[in-house]
């Protein structure tokens, strides 16, 4: 993924004491944007629309994948009658557009609470919002317009889960808070980007199954992971402007805790697997999920927020690993 790579020059004298000859040595610090450059955003949407797909991350679409796993992994786990595979597909995709527009939604909200945080980051200072490239105002006018799709999704589906997924915005609104209050807004994220496991349960029985449940704890613990990681980028910034975090939270202990929470993870993905009688592939999948979530700690470089950035995108492969695997033994019984 293209990332715009910007340059702090620190430059140092050095006099030679024989000569007094001088020698200037530049060293350049490479601080890197979390906005892609010169990838489809900027060849294709016309210049007006580009800040606005910044905004809502659709040039960085991780998060969207992040959130929408949970989903598909519930959906899998729920469904019985695998033969029906256009109806299957169906929520497959709605629960696809869903992930996008919600995602794109969630990003509005947290950028404009965060405008003045994200001014003072590195990484985050040429944000459409704290470059004032977009409004406040504009920013809740797109985020209203995406929240209204992703209404027209949820209405497709039973009341029951209606009202599961219109409860997961109180969620929603309290993450962004959440840095400013608690060492653990990892735990926070995890509670708001796994509300899928549940609901795409209900959507296929109308309840939440305890399968459903140990989907949606393990997904806690998973995210408690992954964004330990991915918030080890900020680690020294966050420290000076007073931003709380796991990352600053668990010290030098990073490595074992990272450890502790996709094992945790797996084991409770691994439990509701085995509660809704799935073979062999489903096992094959997690353990090569659980394969996976070993290389991001074992060859994690926590100083380096390039390093941090690719195990966190990682989770993706993760995220594959276990889906197939589901879904290989839910056809595997038909």
């Amino acid at each position: 993924m293209p990332q715009e790579h910007n340059f702090h020059v620190h430059i140092f004298l050095y006099i030679a004491s024989e000569n007094f000859r001088a020698t200037v040595f530049f060293v350049m610090t490479e601080i890197i944007s979390d906005i892609p450059r010169g990838n489809w955003v900027d060849r294709r949407l016309p210049p007006n629309a580009r800040p606005y797909a910044r905004l809502a991350r659709f040039d960085r679409p991780i998060g969207t994948w992040l959130l929408l796993f949970p989903c598909w992994w519930s959906l899998a786990l729920a469904i019985e009658n695998w033969r029906d595979i256009i109806g299957n597909l169906w929520l497959f995709t709605l629960f696809g557009i869903g992930a996008i527009v919600m995602r794109g939604a969630g990003c509005c909200l947290n950028d404009i609470a965060d405008r003045n945080l994200d001014f003072a980051i590195a990484r985050t200072k040429d944000r459409p919002i704290p470059a004032g490239i977009i409004s406040v105002k504009q920013a809740i006018f797109f985020m209203a317009t995406l929240g209204s799709l992703g209404l027209i999704i949820l209405l497709q589906f039973n009341n029951f889960a209606i009202g599961l997924g219109a409860a997961s915005l109180i969620l929603v609104v309290v993450y962004p808070l959440s840095k400013r209050l608690t060492n653990w807004p990892q735990f926070i994220l995890g509670l708001t980007f796994n509300w899928g496991a549940l609901l795409g349960w209900a959507v296929v029985h109308g309840e939440i199954g305890i399968p459903a449940i140990l989907l949606y704890a393990g997904g806690i613990f998973w995210t408690l992971g992954y964004d330990t990681i991915y918030a080890l980028q900020d680690k020294n910034d966050d420290a000076i402007i007073g931003i709380k975090s796991t990352a600053l939270a668990l010290g030098d202990r990073i490595h074992t805790w990272l450890y502790i929470f996709y094992s945790i993870a797996i084991s409770f993905f691994g439990i509701a697997g085995w509660l809704t009688a799935l073979s062999w592939p489903f096992y094959l999948g997690l353990f090569g999920a659980a394969v996976q979530a070993c290389w991001q700690v074992n060859n994690l470089v926590v100083h380096s927020p390039n390093d941090c950035l690719n195990k966190f995108q990682s989770n993706r492969l993760f995220s594959w690993l276990f889906l197939t695997g589901i879904i290989v033994s839910q056809i595997y019984h038909v």
